[in-house]
């Protein structure tokens, strides 16, 4: 897989792309994670890449004319699966989504910054419309680092343990149930005594009832209650 992230502030995603699950996923060949600094396709020498709204208003807006040279050289050399942009207003991110996002090939996100981008661009380049939740961020990067980081660790090949990534939360509709480590007793709180049985089919129905019981108690919507 490849990702591009188009971004006006791509030294914000150096640091995770650089570290654990995401910088072995790209040593071990299974993702490719090229960022575009948007200023290099500014309209002038001093790296504008936003102007003020039409109509007036507070806030600046991000230029259709840059985003279009940056897509359309990016274009020239591959097609694009998705191209996503990233903005408060777009579809909830969930797990079916990074489920359907990571068996595509070549990603591309668009990070989104001040008011957000000319709508044009929407109207143009965008096939995906993702938020990260109902809150406003300062701008699009840390959303495509969230993005990026939920799609490759559910990629073939990148966890150590593949089973992993089936047991998350939410892979199932439901939340993961408690984990419990050693010490099997610790200043007097215990594991429960199921999970030291090694009876492994009553383990897996104490686990899916742990499971059911804590999304009831925590997110009834995923169970339509």
């Amino acid at each position: 897989m490849r990702i591009d992230i188009i971004s006006c502030q791509p030294d914000l995603l150096e640091s995770p792309f650089s570290h654990s699950i995401l910088r072995r996923a790209q040593q071990k060949g299974l993702v490719e994670i090229h960022l575009h600094d948007l200023r290099k396709y500014a309209i002038n020498k001093y790296g504008q890449i936003d102007d003020y709204a039409f109509g007036g208003g507070a806030g600046m807006v991000m230029m259709i004319e840059p985003i279009d040279k940056c897509i359309s050289e990016l274009q020239a050399e591959r097609t694009y699966d998705a191209i996503i942009y990233m903005t408060p207003d777009g579809q909830t991110l969930n797990q079916n989504t990074v489920n359907q996002f990571s068996l595509l090939q070549n990603i591309l996100i668009l990070c989104g910054h001040y008011k957000g981008v000319d709508e044009r661009v929407r109207q143009r380049f965008v096939t995906h419309e993702i938020s990260i939740g109902d809150y406003v961020l300062s701008g699009g990067e840390l959303g495509a680092a969230v993005l990026a980081d939920a799609i490759i660790r559910i990629i073939p090949g990148v966890l150590n343990d593949e089973s992993s990534a089936l047991t998350d939360s939410f892979q199932d509709g439901l939340l993961a149930p408690p984990v419990f480590t050693r010490p099997a007793d610790y200043k007097g709180m215990k594991v429960p005594e199921i999970l030291l049985s090694g009876d492994g089919p009553k383990i897996e129905q104490w686990r899916f009832e742990q499971a059911i019981e804590r999304t009831r108690q925590r997110r009834p919507d995923l169970l339509g209650e």
